[in-house]
């Protein structure tokens, strides 16, 4: 997660609507390091609280051509599916609003907050958007424009790690997860390591399944499905969920009558 985050576009084409779709794909099949448009940030994330009450990140345009970017802050939530939602937000003070590069070069982005978080952290994004450059060609244009959303995370007065797999089951051959953040602070799910065994505790099944961020409070779920030749020989489905900072893990007695489909 510390390392430089590479952003890339293709060239804008300009293309008979006949060829438009074929030449599109070829474009994206070939994008380079060297071609126009390529920049990063870095870092990729902020962790802000009482001792950072700001920080900075730095642009770099890594091609020959003109380059503009702009930015927007959002506040980033969790539904009850744990899915993202953002809502844009002027809690997060950020300098400059536009950056506009005419070469290869580098720029600093400013960002802070209004005020602290006390009990629980609070989560943002500060979206940095490339804006296309307008082209003058006939026929179709494409322009393919690149935004990334750096996570900008508030750390509350006293800081919660907790995790938990807050219910576990298996029906119709499908072992399901549901995976929460009880503390106050986010968890990165890296994996969710789905391992089921026999009667005599021999390992029959593991499935690895990819994480993603879980904020303070949200619940996600996660669903392996068993293959129907394992499934019956399964006597005990074991769950782990591996984090950045912790780990915890889950268990059920499973028994043929779970493996049935409707």
């Amino acid at each position: 997660m510390k390392m430089p985050f590479p952003m890339r576009r293709c060239r804008t084409l300009s293309v008979s609507y006949r060829m438009l779709a074929l030449l599109f794909l070829s474009a994206l099949l070939s994008c380079r390091p060297g071609h126009a448009g390529e920049w990063r940030v870095t870092p990729i994330r902020l962790d802000l609280g009482r001792d950072a009450k700001s920080g900075a990140v730095t642009v770099f345009n890594e091609s020959e051509e003109r380059l503009q970017l702009q930015m927007k802050a959002f506040e980033w939530t969790q539904d009850g599916e744990g899915k993202d939602r953002y809502e844009e937000t002027g809690d997060i003070l950020f300098f400059p609003r536009i950056m506009i590069f005419d070469r290869q070069g580098e720029k600093i982005l400013r960002a802070g907050i209004k005020a602290p978080a006390l009990a629980r952290e609070k989560t943002y994004r500060l979206f940095v958007e490339e804006i296309p450059e307008p082209k003058k060609a006939e026929g179709a244009r494409v322009a393919i424009a690149i935004r990334f959303g750096l996570p900008i995370f508030v750390k509350p007065l006293k800081e919660e790690t907790r995790g938990e797999i807050a219910g576990l089951s298996m029906s119709g051959g499908v072992v399901t997860a549901a995976v929460k953040n009880s503390g106050n602070v986010h968890l990165f799910v890296r994996t969710v390591l789905v391992q089921g065994k026999d009667g005599a505790g021999k390992l029959v099944l593991t499935k690895e399944l990819s994480g993603w961020y879980l904020l303070a409070g949200a619940q996600r779920v996660y669903t392996a499905e068993v293959p129907a030749d394992v499934c019956r020989e399964i006597a005990r489905v074991d769950v782990e969920v591996r984090t950045e900072t912790l780990s915890f893990t889950g268990s059920l007695v499973a028994d043929p009558s779970m493996c049935a489909t409707k």
